[in-house]
């Protein structure tokens, strides 16, 4: 039996586990299939290389080794996230280099023009994704053994603050539960766990405990339990090996919190996951191995994010057809982007200016593939994004 019939049988075996609140709501019986995007077709590639829907615009707002409103921008540019700035926004984005990555910003005026450029952290150590939390700051996180997650201020001004008491593991990206007053976290491991940190003061995150999802190696659906990590150091023993009855998942990338749901993507077996907070259970939002009628539309999940002005969800591929692809709340999923000529590179940052209407992302190695020198190319996407 392959690895689409035994995981069709155990999603239909277990109900198709509903979520309480979730972004799917009632059409959450089922992983997403493919359809038609309620954007429309992909159109011919614009004079940037992008293929969009009917309406929709690029333009590149920064180049990696390039001057942007006097700002060298940075190399490897990886997870992202906007932040509101008066009446403008800014776009943070890691860099994912070894010893010397951090993260920079982009400030944009009213009207989406780049005003300034500047640098939030520096001397850290592959910073891959991240998140941002409900006080404005965004979380970078360093995707190396024992790696760290550092608080930032994307207005500038202030120096990165370490908060180890998150763990030490190979990080990758962060999101915030406002309502629980948690921090969930992925792991970039083969065998990585799916974390929470508990601060002991939300909004204060230099103390509290973290914790391990638990739950049986198998289980694609149904209830799971959290058990503290005894050492979040994780030296000599990593994070990941401390707890028996921790649930070990395929490659953690992105993560996403939307009413009562965190949603997380696992690279190597291209699936999104939702973690119920309600009901603290587990489910499949999208398999690609649980596609039926056709090819996969969606392959090397990696980063998420989600429109602020409806429930869509947006997944960036890393490889695959180097494509943001939409999941809509109907359970739809289909390509929202393409970018073109590109193939040793990947897609990352997703993220939406906080009114909806513009949407952020890189190409880290662009048309070079190279993560060093002048490969890594930072766009926004403008157009009538769906408001409901």
């Amino acid at each position: 039996m392959d690895r689409r019939t035994v995981l069709r049988a155990a999603v239909v075996g277990a109900g198709g586990a509903a979520f309480s609140g979730a972004l799917w709501g009632e059409a959450f019986g089922a992983v997403a299939q493919p359809g038609p995007s309620p954007y429309g077709d992909l159109l011919a590639a614009d004079a940037n290389g992008i293929q969009l829907p009917a309406g929709f615009t690029s333009r590149v707002i920064a180049r990696s080794g390039r001057r942007v409103a006097g700002y060298t921008w940075h190399w490897a540019p990886d997870g992202g996230a906007c932040f509101a700035d008066g009446t403008g926004w800014i776009y943070v984005s890691n860099s994912e280099i070894p010893l010397t990555g951090g993260a920079s910003a982009v400030r944009f005026a009213a009207d989406g023009a780049i005003t300034s450029a500047y640098r939030i952290l520096s001397e850290t150590n592959l910073n891959c994704a991240g998140g941002a939390t409900p006080w404005g700051t965004w979380l970078s996180c360093e995707e190396i053994a024992l790696g760290r997650v550092f608080e930032t201020w994307p207005g500038g001004g202030r120096a990165g603050e370490e908060r180890t008491r998150m763990g030490r593991f190979k990080h990758e990206a962060a999101a915030c539960d406002p309502v629980r007053k948690v921090v969930y976290l992925t792991e970039d491991e083969s065998d990585g766990c799916f974390y929470r940190f508990i601060p002991d003061t939300w909004g204060d995150l230099r103390t509290g405990r973290l914790q391990v999802l638990c739950a049986p190696s198998g289980q694609v659906t149904g209830p799971v339990t959290w058990q503290d990590i005894p050492d979040r150091d994780g030296f000599p023993i990593a994070t990941r090996k401390q707890v028996g009855a921790a649930k070990h998942f395929d490659g953690g990338e992105g993560c996403w919190y939307d009413h009562g749901v965190c949603y997380f993507t696992t690279k190597g077996d291209n699936r999104v996951w939702g973690y119920d907070t309600v009901n603290s259970a587990l489910d499949l939002a999208y398999d690609d191995s649980l596609v039926t009628g056709g090819a996969a539309p969606l392959t090397g999940v990696d980063n998420i994010t989600g429109a602020p002005t409806n429930r869509d969800l947006f997944v960036a591929e890393d490889g695959g057809n180097m494509e943001i692809n939409i999941i809509t709340p109907s359970g739809v999923v289909a390509p929202f982007l393409r970018i073109l000529g590109q193939t040793s590179s990947e897609i990352t940052g997703p993220a939406f200016s906080p009114d909806g209407s513009r949407l952020y992302f890189s190409s880290q190695r662009g048309t070079s593939g190279s993560s060093t020198g002048s490969g890594g190319i930072t766009y926004e996407v403008k157009g009538p994004f769906r408001r409901q």
